[in-house]
C-alpha cells in the first residue's frame, strides 16, 4: 500500500473484491464506499450538488460496514444518487452495537456520467476488518 492509496481491487473469480485503507477506521470505510462507486461510475467526475445523510447501525462491524455500503446501492436505486465522495464519516459505540453517521456527496445520474458496472449486493464472503494501527476492510460485492 503506498500513502496515497486509498483502495486496491483483488483477484476474484465472479465477483469483485477489494481492500481499502485508510489512517483510521472511519477513512477506511469512506474508501470503501469510494471503491463500491467506482466499480459503476468514476466518483471524480461526478459534482457535489447533492447531500444525502445516512444513518445506519450494526451489530458489529462487519454488519456496520455491509449497511454502509449498501446505502450507496440504495441511494442509487431510489433516488438515481452517484456518490462522489462520504465525508465526516464518524464510528461509535451504541447501546446495542455499532452506529455510523456521514454524509454522502455527489449528484443525481441525470445521463451527464457514464454508468459502467453493476453492483447488485455487498457480501459477507471474505469480508474482513482490521482496526488496528494499519485499517483495512477487505469486501466483495456481487456483480
Amino acid at each position: 500500500m503506498t500513502d496515497t492509496e486509498k483502495f486496491r481491487y483483488l483477484a476474484h473469480t465472479a465477483d469483485a473484491k477489494f481492500q481499502a485503507f485508510g489512517a483510521t477506521l472511519e477513512e477506511a470505510f469512506a474508501n470503501a464506499a469510494l471503491a463500491v462507486a467506482s466499480l459503476m461510475w468514476d466518483p471524480a467526475r461526478v459534482s457535489t450538488t447533492r447531500r444525502e445523510e445516512v444513518r445506519v447501525e450494526g451489530n458489529d462491524l462487519e454488519q456496520l460496514l455491509m449497511a454502509f455500503l449498501e446505502e450507496i446501492l440504495y441511494l442509487l436505486d431510489t433516488r438515481r444518487f452517484l456518490l462522489h465522495r462520504a465525508a465526516g464519516v464518524r464510528i461509535s459505540r451504541g447501546r446495542e452495537g455499532y452506529e455510523l453517521e456521514a454524509v454522502f456527496e455527489g449528484d443525481a445520474g441525470s445521463g451527464r456520467y457514464e454508468i459502467f458496472g453493476d453492483v447488485k449486493a455487498v457480501t459477507y464472503n471474505e469480508m474482513k476488518i482490521e482496526a488496528g494501527d494499519a485499517p483495512l476492510v477487505q469486501v466483495v460485492v456481487d456483480m
